[in-house]
């Protein structure tokens, strides 16, 4: 059974991530996962994609710990985490936006899939955080790379070091989600948030998330240059005709993503 789920409303994906109890992120999601990225990638009538995990326990509990004495006795750690990187790279890298529907707590591995996408959206009743120093391991899935980038590198040690979790209502506060609503309204939530990618030119939001996630792997300098490029393959489209000729005659524009 495919611990991964797929579906489609219109331009909108919803990406299910189902291990009972807690969906806990073993190798094998991490591979079903990894498919149905490549289903999504090559498809062009996508949006906006929200991924969120069955059930109201956990969005993601954390890795499945019942494979670290294999990663011990084999010495297969560091495989491992090249693996679980290599899947949570292609969820950062999918070219149109996507929202984390957190509506259970997101520890370890959860949090590290939650950081790996665009935004993320919490249940007020939700936890987030890094238990692995309890375990006398470290996170594993770039959670010591992603997190600094998007919270500051001292509340990111302390997170990391302490393997204290933070509240959703704290999450709010240092930025690690975008948004805290009641519990039950992740998902709802989420789809209202993606509202906001729909109807815009899928090229342009693909050279727009493309040119803000390269530019910041680079300097300024470099960076503006990458912006540049991105820009000038936007004037190529179709789409920039009919946005720039809908906004001349005062109309609503038809994009048609080519």
């Amino acid at each position: 059974m495919a611990l991964v789920k797929l579906a489609f409303d219109e331009d909108l994906c919803l990406v299910t991530l189902d291990n009972p109890p807690v969906n806990v992120l073993s190798l094998q999601m991490a591979r079903d996962l990894r498919a149905a990225l490549s289903d999504i990638a090559a498809r062009t009538d996508v949006s906006a994609v929200i991924v969120t995990g069955a059930g109201s326990k956990a969005f993601v509990a954390g890795g499945d710990i019942r494979e670290f004495p294999e990663f011990i006795a084999n010495g297969t750690a560091k495989q491992a985490a090249l693996e679980f990187d290599e899947v949570l790279q292609r969820l950062h890298q999918l070219p149109l936006p996507t929202i984390a529907a957190i509506g259970g707590h997101a520890l370890g591995g959860g949090c590290e899939l939650a950081l790996a996408c665009d935004f993320r959206i919490a249940e007020m009743q939700v936890r987030l955080g890094f238990p692995e120093i309890t375990l006398g391991v470290l996170p594993g899935a770039g959670g010591t790379q992603r997190l600094p980038r998007l919270i500051g590198v001292a509340r990111a040690k302390r997170m990391i070091l302490s393997g204290q979790p933070v509240s959703a209502a704290e999450a709010l506060q240092i930025g690690l989600v975008d948004e805290v609503v009641g519990q039950g309204e992740a998902i709802p939530a989420a789809k209202r948030f993606a509202d906001l990618f729909r109807g815009k030119s899928r090229i342009a939001l693909r050279l727009a998330k493309r040119a803000v996630d390269e530019g910041l792997e680079h300097t300024l300098a470099e960076g503006l240059a990458l912006e540049a490029e991105r820009f000038g393959e936007a004037f190529t489209s179709e789409d920039a005709l009919e946005g720039v000729t809908a906004f001349m005659e005062k109309r609503a524009a038809q994009f048609r993503h080519r």
